[in-house]
């Protein structure tokens, strides 16, 4: 029979596998607005929050949506009471499936993520030092923003056209690498199988 903790390990985490595919089936759905309530939605919040922060101080935005969420919350808690006494009915705690989920972590997944998160953000922050010089950091966020809601549904669109064109691009980079490759002396050749 199997050890229960290594039972429920494999449990975990073939649960966390199949919430990551699910949570990012939910982001690309609304990247390509399926939806575009939710979409729309997304991007309007995810917009008044960038403008916000560069308007206001971070500690100001964050108090305030932390005291929209509690108000969100209460409000919502207040009418299931509301509706489970006009009812009659015992639901229970409407947010009792979020407060029983097993947010633990395995110290093995935990260090393999942050390991390889590690090296990206040095990376990152490496590369942001030089774009940081040109551009404000909140209004690299917005930009970012702007392009992640809005480039997936114009590429899907114009698929065939940007699809020959990134191709026409691709070709005419190996044939400049090849050519410098040939004229300079000592630069590794390479084969068609690399």
């Amino acid at each position: 029979m199997a050890d229960p903790t290594t039972q429920s390990a494999q449990i975990s985490s073939s649960l966390n596998a199949s919430s990551t595919k699910e949570s990012s089936y939910y982001v690309m759905k609304m990247v390509y607005w399926r939806d575009p309530k939710k979409s729309a939605v997304a991007f309007g919040m995810s917009l008044l929050v960038l403008v916000s922060l560069a308007t206001f101080s971070v500690i100001s935005v964050v108090s305030y949506l932390l005291l929209a969420l509690l108000c969100v919350t209460i409000t919502f808690r207040v009418y299931k009471s509301v509706i489970q006494a006009v009812q009659k009915s015992d639901e229970g705690h409407p947010f009792k499936v979020l407060m029983e989920k097993d947010l633990t972590v395995q110290p093995e997944t935990f260090r393999k993520y942050v390991d390889v998160c590690l090296t990206y953000l040095a990376g990152f922050m490496w590369l942001m030092t030089y774009v940081g010089a040109v551009f404000n950091g909140i209004t690299i966020l917005i930009l970012a923003d702007i392009i992640f809601f809005s480039t997936p549904l114009v590429y899907e669109k114009n698929k065939t056209q940007i699809d020959k064109y990134i191709e026409l691009i691709r070709t005419r980079v190996e044939v400049t690498l090849a050519k410098l490759q040939d004229k300079l002396p000592g630069a590794v050749k390479r084969t068609k199988a690399e």
